[in-house]
């Protein structure tokens, strides 16, 4: 059986899933070979991509209450906010300043505000900073802003668009098996939903990226159901511009009991999702969550772009995991690491 998935990776075939989870069993070496040779057909240019950006939660109020989640809190928290425009505004001028052009908008899902205030808060943006790159509002607020405004997705979508919407995170994947989401965020939307989403969001014109957050109580089967649910839709839509697996981090949440999973874990896993994604051309490396060295590690894993400059992130660091990183970083940790650095857009067309 090894011998013929190995083959089949060798000659560009497309594997399955019961050969992909066969991969968990390879050794970390013969992984990271696989994943790198696959990289290469896909990317055949020693370019690592990354992108100038800026995480703004615009509220941390949410009523999902995810137990791997250190970042919200319930309605009525004297801890809760709701950023101003006045303050967005800031936190966007401060990123251009910064060489910024792209912003990163998620927030929790706040039972109080009306969908009004999401369009106005997209048209506030785009028309104070119009050249702003608006990524904004992950699968699980776009189906919290159907239930609250009684529209459909595409309808939600639609006027997101006309407020100034120009992508979507992939973030809410998490584990894309409803084994996992009812025991670790039961009111957020389901796997389905998740994928509804991005397939009315790619039949729109939007481009996405997807993630999953790996490392809690999801099984290996489970991992690559995910992986197969990615894959098959982008076969259907070719709307994702990359794929981003990144490990869980227990510290300050409801699940703080789980044990930290290890950077060979995470090379793993980012290795077989290279090999199996062969229709994904791009595979982001986690520094936010594993730290720039293994980050550099993973570019021999599959990995090919850097991810973000983060000026601003909140969500990890409330789970204790603090990795920072200037430009100028990002640059020197992809050189020193035998590779060009450039920066791109969302949709990873160059920008030098």
């Amino acid at each position: 059986m090894k011998e013929k998935i190995i083959k089949k990776i060798l000659e560009g075939e497309r594997i399955n899933e019961k050969e992909a989870l066969k991969l968990f069993d390879f050794n970390l070496s013969e992984l990271g070979y696989l994943a790198r040779l696959v990289r290469f057909r896909i990317n055949p240019e020693r370019i690592v991509t990354y992108v100038v950006d800026r995480n703004i939660n615009y509220t941390n109020i949410c009523i999902s209450g995810c137990k791997f989640c250190a970042y919200y809190k319930p309605p009525g928290s004297l801890e809760g906010y709701v950023l101003s425009f006045e303050e967005l505004g800031k936190k966007i001028e401060e990123t251009i300043n910064l060489g910024g052009y792209q912003i990163l908008l998620q927030g929790g899902l706040h039972p109080e505000l009306p969908f009004s205030f999401y369009e106005e808060m997209l048209r506030f943006i785009k028309s104070n900073f119009p050249q702003i790159h608006l990524h904004a509002f992950s699968p699980p607020e776009i189906i919290h802003f159907s239930k609250i405004s009684g529209l459909t997705v595409k309808e939600v979508l639609e006027r997101l668009i006309k407020a100034g919407l120009d992508s979507i995170p992939g973030g809410g994947a998490e584990i894309l098996s409803d084994r996992v989401r009812k025991l670790i965020s039961p009111n957020k939307c389901s796997s389905e939903e998740w994928l509804m989403v991005m397939e009315t969001a790619h039949k729109l014109g939007l481009k996405t990226t997807a993630t999953m957050m790996f490392g809690h109580i999801e099984t290996k089967e489970e991992i690559i159901e995910h992986l197969s649910k990615i894959r098959n839709l982008q076969d259907k839509t070719k709307g994702f511009t990359a794929f981003i697996p990144w490990t869980f981090q227990p510290k300050n949440t409801r699940l703080s009991y789980l044990m930290k999973v290890g950077s060979a874990e995470y090379l793993r896993v980012l290795a077989i999702s290279r090999i199996f994604l062969d229709n994904i051309r791009n595979i982001q490396v986690s520094w936010v969550t594993q730290g720039p060295h293994i980050a550099q590690l993973a570019l021999e894993f599959g990995g090919n772009d850097f991810g973000s400059t983060m000026i601003e992130e909140n969500v990890v660091a409330a789970a204790g995991v603090s990795h920072r990183l200037s430009e100028e970083q990002i640059r020197n940790y992809i050189e020193s690491a035998g590779y060009i650095p450039k920066r791109r857009k969302m949709d990873y067309t160059l920008l030098e």
